[in-house]
């Protein structure tokens, strides 16, 4: 087992029952980080590649209300997330990560899309489907348009648990 996949191993046998607890993956993690951009007012486009436990940039610059493409693909061997939001949002966001480890949605280097849907009995489900985010698997690609309608403290970053802690973020420089 290389030293990530223990990382995460070990992560997720930490988890406690309050995470169960604080409830399914959804609903619009990305606030105070922007809104959806719409593709007509795209100004340009930025290559982002997620590699085992970094992103390639880095960084970015942005500027206040400019609206971005985010061409994301995964070049690492383990499944990773691009999620636009600030520390904040991060933190909390990390404790449903955890819980989809936990549940066997994310695995390693596979997700279990199966799992997902399932309803986890108070409507809501695991999937990850936030404007501002994609959890991508091994060698798949996907793209967001984001807004950057304000400045603020605001990074991208992995929540999959451990790489946030291994240095798997970047940030939104405004110029």
């Amino acid at each position: 087992m290389n030293a990530s996949a223990f990382l995460v191993a070990a992560t997720a046998m930490t988890i406690s029952a309050t995470a169960f607890a604080a409830g399914a993956h959804s609903g619009g993690h990305g606030g105070g980080s922007g809104e959806p951009g719409k593709a007509s007012e795209v100004s340009r486009t930025i290559n982002v590649e997620m590699h085992d436990n970094y992103y390639e940039p880095e960084s970015i610059e942005v500027t206040p209300g400019e609206t971005v493409r985010f061409v994301i693909e995964n070049k690492g061997n383990l499944v990773h997330e691009f999620n636009i939001g600030t520390p904040d949002m991060h933190e909390a966001h990390q404790e449903e990560m955890m819980m989809m480890v936990e549940h066997g949605v994310i695995q390693g280097g596979t997700l279990n899309h199966d799992m997902m849907e399932m309803d986890m009995g108070d409507g809501h489900s695991m999937k990850h489907d936030d404007p501002n985010s994609v959890l991508l698997e091994p060698g798949e690609s996907k793209e967001i348009v984001w807004k950057f309608s304000e400045e603020g403290n605001i990074e991208f970053a992995c929540n999959v648990p451990g790489h946030y802690q291994a240095g798997m973020y970047g940030d939104v420089n405004f110029n």
